[in-house]
């Protein structure tokens, strides 16, 4: 259900913003960006939210780095949720190299052409508003990591589309795949998580676990940037450079095409993850291996 609402909006709002903007420009946007939000906060202010009790065991209430340690430590004494955790991590850092330069690759292919843009990410919204109602419907998978793996495996598969195909009814496959099995990886694992972790420490464990799986994003947009401006695109800017002798028969030259091939990378590395994750016995059976948090301690 969080998918659907994330998904939902993103169908209309780039459509909405791609109407707007020759009336109100960037300021206006902007405006009806902030306005939401607060309308947003508002009713956030007007929920009631539950404090789950603490039980007698926890003794890390109190300092904030107290707390925090109590996060990264439960994780620690629990090595297959650590190794869950680390398949979001290596996925996460692939993953937002190629969605870094996804949109410049696309711009770049197209001379510009926003109205491109916008259908593929309008189409990425459907995927991701389908995905959301499937698995809202069907549950998902009964052991769920198989949702988180083959989740990641095509997410993998629609990269390396996106950055082959080099045309608009790939790219429209690529993304409308690609957020089609969004939720069933993040649905799956958050499924995991809440019935391994008890309630009253959720808090701690779950921002322990942001932490770890989006850390990688500072570090994939910086690396992202200069390998496309100083290696890929120069790369391939003709047939007779470097890469272009090698790739242009795949990836083709000129604007974008350097960019096309870091996608396509960074899916093959995605691919690997969620492969590699199918060998490890560890993960494959932590719902059998750790405790449901109402059943064992």
């Amino acid at each position: 259900m969080i998918s659907i609402a994330e998904s939902g909006v993103g169908i209309l709002a780039p459509v909405l913003a791609g109407f707007l903007m020759p009336y109100i420009g960037t300021t206006g946007i902007i405006a009806i960006d902030l306005v939401t939000m607060v309308i947003a906060l508002a009713f956030l202010l007007m929920v009631i939210v539950p404090e789950p009790k603490r039980k007698p065991r926890d003794t890390s209430s109190g300092a904030f780095f107290r707390e925090l340690a109590y996060g990264f430590q439960y994780i620690l004494d629990r090595k297959p949720l650590l190794l869950l955790q680390l398949v979001f991590f290596m996925g996460n850092l692939f993953l937002t190299i190629g969605f870094t330069v996804m949109n410049p690759m696309i711009l770049a292919s197209t001379d510009s052409n926003a109205t491109i843009l916008g259908s593929i990410q309008s189409t990425g919204a459907i995927g991701g508003l389908v995905g959301a109602l499937l698995l809202t419907i069907w549950g998902g998978p009964k052991k769920k990591i198989h949702g988180v793996l083959v989740g990641w495996t095509v997410t993998g598969i629609g990269l390396v589309v996106m950055g082959v195909g080099r045309a608009l009814p790939f790219w429209l496959a690529a993304q409308f795949l690609m957020m089609f099995v969004l939720p069933f990886v993040n649905g799956s694992n958050q499924a995991i998580w809440q019935s391994k972790v008890a309630p009253d420490v959720q808090g701690r464990v779950f921002s322990v676990r942001r932490l770890i799986a989006q850390v990688t994003g500072p570090i994939s947009m910086a690396v992202a940037g200069p390998l496309a401006d100083k290696v890929f695109e120069p790369g391939l800017e003709n047939a007779e450079s470097w890469l272009g002798r090698a790739f242009s028969p795949i990836f083709g030259t000129g604007a974008g095409a350097g960019m096309s091939m870091m996608i396509a990378i960074s899916g093959i590395l995605v691919m690997l993850v969620g492969l590699g994750a199918y060998q490890t016995q560890q993960i494959l059976q932590v719902e059998q291996l750790i405790p449901d948090h109402d059943k064992g301690h």
